[in-house]
């Protein structure tokens, strides 16, 4: 095997891009950079009824979106391309020729009820079902007899008996098949389509991969296609099989990731305002542990930190819960213009600001997200959190309570608040906290007696966003309202 670190994403254009395929393209494209090697993208579109263009596009856009940048393959370009299996027809027949042609694959005439009526007399047996070999040994003869007849075969390649494959994996360590229990299998449909196992060790081959990191669940495909590598007289990649991604249902029980679980696509993540660095990073963690306790990670530093030695074996458990708060950490700390950029479209579909915002509803906007940043995991949240800030409030028994002791105190701060705001035409941050210092000085009230007072009468909440951009959500005239409201009820229990 080259040196060279060559490593590859090849997704199947049939739907958009799953979490569990863009763990595998981060683990590929991590290995590369790493290594200062290629990290190349093409497209397994041979099946044809399911493949779509919108697919394909979609899975671009979310690599993309990932900042997996490929630097050959699909719209990229390289010298082992074309980059589409459907473009590559000729590439496979000349392999499937040259098998052909040294008998160590062979024509299959088999109908597809015969081949029915054989597995299930196999597992009437209790045997493993396998292809017998019936058109094994038909000479030239009988073969041309029945083409000539218009009987399209398949291709089986002739799986050598009684041997043992055996996989160096990179993350399972070796692994052993018998190659009795793989029997011949197909290589080419009747419709002259390769089967993906043939297509990809022919691609792999001819793109000069040196290693393949993918899902656990290829695992059983590894024989068939080491059984091809050596039939053509190619060099093997080096494999790496990482776990599956478990999700927990409503029961607690771990299964395969799934949409009982909630969302399994990278877009779907997308539209809930996730930034792309919070997932990136949270998939890096599904199966690989870093050396020490850090858990955020950059781009940049999983490139220097990742290395298949830390992959476990063990399943991976996807937790919502992780991810949300790896989310949130990555919303504190970016930019204001990043997150106007990410929480603007959902204030607009929530009708909170218009299709086209207007200067004074952008800078409301960005003061609102300010605000509000450190209470949300993703910016799906935003519209919801806004609404139960300026919704109907009450105030339970046990917030109440927690005025007992400074109840004298909480009556002067809110009375005074109210009054100021009377005078006030429109409020700010700065003009909120100036308010909030000229309280404190008149009354001689301070600390928690001060803001808890006024936390409680605006929004019947023990904790939230600091008061002076809580002000930004609430606006005068609702502050007034609650200011009011409060008082009144306030005054008849003290």
């Amino acid at each position: 095997m080259a040196n060279d670190y060559r490593l590859r994403f090849a997704p199947s254009p049939t739907g958009p891009l799953h979490i569990g395929g863009a763990r595998s393209a981060l683990f590929n494209y991590l290995l590369a950079k790493k290594n200062g090697g290629t990290f190349l993208v093409r497209m397994e579109d041979t099946d044809l009824e399911r493949s779509s263009k919108e697919s394909e596009e979609n899975i671009k856009d979310s690599l993309r979106w990932l900042g997996m940048d490929w630097n050959e393959g699909i719209d990229a370009g390289g010298d082992y391309g074309p980059y589409r299996q459907t473009e590559r027809l000729p590439l496979y027949q000349e392999a499937v020729q040259k098998l052909l042609d040294e008998g160590k694959a062979y024509y299959c005439f088999c109908s597809e009820e015969e081949l029915a009526g054989e597995k299930e007399e196999q597992l009437a047996r209790g045997e493993t079902p396998r292809y017998g070999g019936k058109c094994r040994s038909l000479s030239k003869e009988q073969q041309q007899a029945l083409l000539d007849k218009g009987v399209k075969p398949v291709v089986r390649l002739r799986v050598p008996a009684g041997e043992t494959v055996v996989i160096d994996d990179e993350v399972r360590g070796e692994v052993s098949f018998d190659t009795d229990g793989i029997g011949d299998f197909i290589i080419v449909k009747s419709d002259g389509i390769p089967v993906y196992n043939f297509a990809v060790v022919i691609d792999d081959h001819t793109m000069g991969i040196s290693h393949v990191i993918r899902g656990e669940e290829h695992l059983s495909n590894t024989p068939r296609q080491i059984v091809i590598y050596d039939a053509l007289g190619y060099e093997k990649p080096y494999f790496a099989h990482i776990s599956l991604i478990l999700g927990r249902d409503d029961a607690g029980k771990l299964t395969k990731m799934s949409k009982r679980h909630g969302s399994t696509s990278v877009v779907a993540y997308k539209e809930q305002g996730f930034l792309p660095e919070a997932i990136v990073n949270f998939l890096a963690l599904l199966g690989w542990a870093p050396g020490g306790e850090q858990e955020l990670f950059t781009l940049d530093e999983l490139k220097q930190e990742f290395s298949l030695d830390r992959v476990s074996k063990s399943p991976a458990v996807f937790d919502l819960e992780k991810l949300k708060w790896i989310n949130g950490m990555y919303i504190r700390n970016a930019s204001g213009e990043r997150l106007l950029g990410y929480g603007l479209p959902f204030l607009k579909k929530a009708g909170l600001v218009g299709e086209e915002p207007t200067a004074e509803e952008m800078i409301w906007a960005m003061r609102i997200i300010d605000a509000l940043k450190n209470h949300i995991s993703c910016f799906a949240e935003l519209p919801e959190i806004i609404e139960k800030y300026r919704g109907e409030i009450g105030y339970s028994p046990e917030v109440l309570e927690s005025l007992r002791e400074c109840r004298e105190d909480a009556l002067i701060v809110v009375k005074t608040m109210k009054e100021k705001l009377e005078k006030s035409a429109n409020i700010s941050v700065d003009s909120y906290k100036k308010m909030l210092k000229e309280i404190s000085k008149e009354t001689g009230i301070k600390g928690r007696n001060l803001y808890h007072s006024l936390r409680v009468a605006k929004t019947g909440e023990e904790q939230g966003p600091d008061l002076d951009k809580l002000s930004i959500i609430l606006g005068r005239d609702l502050m007034l309202k609650r200011l009011n409201a409060f008082l009144k009820m306030f005054q008849r229990m003290v």
